[in-house]
């Protein structure tokens, strides 16, 4: 709905998961067999949930088996999978562990690029799931998660990133009216990006952020009219930046290793769900927030009048221990749904949310490296409204579910970056980017039919994003003042979704996606300014790559469905990007033989063919 990326809370078992993607956005960091449930928050988001502007993605994996050992995966010609659950106390304790590995270099051969030809990628992630039922009024749940990718292009620079989670979390029935969540977890994200093919330029870049959360979450039901839920919640940050250092004694790399952030987000919330009658019911939720930067810190002060910049700096304060910088306010929640008969209902929600930790990056997918900032003196946090609301209708006795939900998002202090903005290890971030009003509007269409030889959905999104700089110096100011199109604006996308069962051993699948270029600025002209050469560019986002369309194809055929079968297996033959075409990944430009020559990156520009076999016991 027109945010950035670091606008969107990840949760793996409450655990928060920063980079959610393998390969390139190939894979997600997530293994489907030790999935319970995905649940996602675009609208009407409950007051619990707080730290995003536009979404709240919610993973819960499978509580194990607690009767016997079971397990499934898969054997592929790209990856292969396990997952096991087994019963440590019959009825009680069960114990689940699940894995993931790839081999796909072979895929990288099908890269048109020579450059990505020589290259080399894989990844791993490992779940470890424990679940103990105590008694009939307490159950525990541990979770350990790790993943890690690495991949190198051309032989040249080496990318290593790493998700790392670990949550705690105790469930308790106090009586037949209250109940409550008391959970920990631990999150951390790193990456190092390191080169040595030149020993003169060869270097070590490394980044690293860890939270530790602590949440405690009641449900009280008074009576049959209202659902109220309230709690609290501590998030503590310890970012460390970014290093720069020299690899090798001939490396000429000027080392930089800045000063390490630390913050404290806190929140008390409380909801209400209200059944006024039988149709209309309404949700009320407050959050109030706060965010403690804390200390040592060194903070750069700018002269007024005078735009920020390594010239405007006039002096620098240091912070001892203990917070040196405060932000707050309430955050509001309101949803109202009203049934219109049996089979169809409106939904109108609003939701204010604020985000005081910021990713810092110019591209429109999480890359290896981004790096994530907290809100200091120098850098507000981000504040957003949205408005929504839709109609929901069922035929068929609920076989086809359509819906269309409209919205509108305003939001205040997103940043920008400036043009030749260095967002690498860099100390004085904040003369880099600019703070940006925004503004986001669309509307959703989805029609779903889950049941019968038929079944899958199809959806489509328009959807505009816009921002505008809000400085008076004319060196942070963007298209002059004016909206400009995000990097996130999208107008148009298309997904469907289509399954077809012959028999029950035989079935079709089918997945086709399209979607609006996003926007780009481009370089138009060049030109001599004091014997220097430099480059004219188009106005910010002018421009797009070239619109996104992908047909997927998989057949899968079951073996005979025999209850006494010790093992059950599947085969899978599927065809990733089946036209084949060379959609953009990256857009870039070289200068050669005195002209700027334009050139398109596509990964996986071919149709990809795996073959899986799926199996369990």
């Amino acid at each position: 709905r027109g945010g950035s990326t670091d606008q969107n809370l990840i949760l793996y078992n409450d655990a928060t998961i920063y980079n959610p993607s393998h390969l390139f956005g190939f894979f997600s960091a997530f293994n489907p067999d030790v999935l319970k449930s995905v649940e996602i928050f675009k609208s009407g988001i409950p007051a619990n949930y707080g730290g995003r502007l536009s979404s709240v993605l919610d993973i819960v994996t499978k509580d194990g088996n607690k009767k016997k050992f079971s397990a499934s995966g898969g054997i592929g010609s790209l990856t292969t999978r396990l997952a096991l659950e087994m019963p440590l106390i019959k009825e009680k304790m069960t114990l689940t562990l699940s894995g993931r590995t790839t081999y796909s270099d072979w895929l990288l051969r099908f890269v048109p690029d020579e450059s990505i030809q020589n290259s080399k990628a894989s990844f791993y992630d490992l779940t470890a799931h424990l679940n103990y039922n105590i008694d009939e009024r307490n159950s525990l749940d541990i979770t350990g998660y790790f993943s890690n990718d690495r991949f190198k292009l051309n032989a040249d620079t080496t990318f290593n990133y790493q998700n790392r989670a670990l949550s705690l979390k105790w469930k308790h029935v106090f009586n037949d009216k209250l109940f409550g969540v008391f959970s920990s977890s631990y999150s951390g994200y790193q990456y190092d990006i390191y080169s040595s093919e030149n020993p003169v330029e060869s270097f070590d870049l490394k980044y690293n952020i860890d939270q530790l959360q602590t949440k405690v979450d009641f449900n009280f039901f008074p009576n049959q009219t209202h659902d109220i839920d309230f709690g609290v919640s501590g998030i503590y940050y310890q970012v460390l930046p970014g290093s720069l250092l020299p690899r090798g004694d001939e490396s000429l790399v000027i080392p930089i290793d800045n000063e390490e952030e630390r913050g404290l987000e806190t929140a008390v919330y409380v909801g209400d769900r209200i059944k006024l009658n039988s149709k209309l019911s309404v949700y009320l939720g407050l959050r109030y927030s706060m965010f403690n930067a804390i200390g040592p810190r060194e903070i750069f002060n700018y002269a007024d009048g005078l735009p920020r910049e390594e010239s405007s700096i006039v002096d620098t304060t240091f912070y001892g221990n203990g917070p040196y910088h405060t932000y707050h306010g309430p955050e509001y929640r309101a949803s109202l749904r009203y049934l219109i008969g049996d089979n169809a209902s409106i939904k109108v929600s609003y939701n204010r949310m604020r985000q005081y930790i910021h990713m810092l990056s110019n591209t429109t997918t999480i890359s290896p490296t981004d790096t994530w900032k907290l809100s200091d003196p120098n850098i507000r946090p981000q504040i957003g409204n949205q408005y929504a609301i839709g109609l929901y209708k069922n035929f068929r006795s609920s076989a086809i579910e359509t819906s269309i939900e409209a919205y509108y998002k305003d939001s205040k202090n997103i940043l920008d970056y400036k043009n030749g903005a260095n967002l690498i290890a860099n100390e004085i971030i904040e003369t880099e980017v600019v703070p940006t009003e925004g503004q986001a509007y669309g509307v959703e269409f989805l029609i779903k039919k889950m049941k019968g030889k038929v079944n899958g959905w199809v959806s489509y999104t328009y959807s505009r994003s816009f921002l505008r700089t809000v400085s008076e110096f004319p060196a942070e100011t963007i298209n002059n003042g004016e909206y400009y199109p995000s990097n996130f604006d999208k107008p148009h996308d298309v997904t469907l979704v289509g399954n077809y069962k012959f028999n029950r051993r035989f079935n079709i699948g089918l997945n086709a996606t399209y979607s609006t270029g996003r926007p780009i600025t481009l370089p138009l002209a060049k030109y001599d300014l004091r014997e220097a050469e430099r480059l004219f560019y188009s106005e910010r986002n002018q421009y797009r790559i070239p619109d996104y369309f992908r047909l997927d194809l998989s057949l899968n055929l079951e073996g005979n469905h025999k209850v006494d079968k010790v093992a059950h297996g599947s085969w899978t033959l599927a065809v990733y990007n089946l036209t084949g075409r060379r959609n953009a990944y990256s857009v870039y430009f070289v200068s050669e033989g005195g002209f700027i020559n334009g050139y398109q990156l596509s990964i996986f520009g071919s149709p990809i063919p795996t073959l899986t076999y799926n199996f369990r016991f």
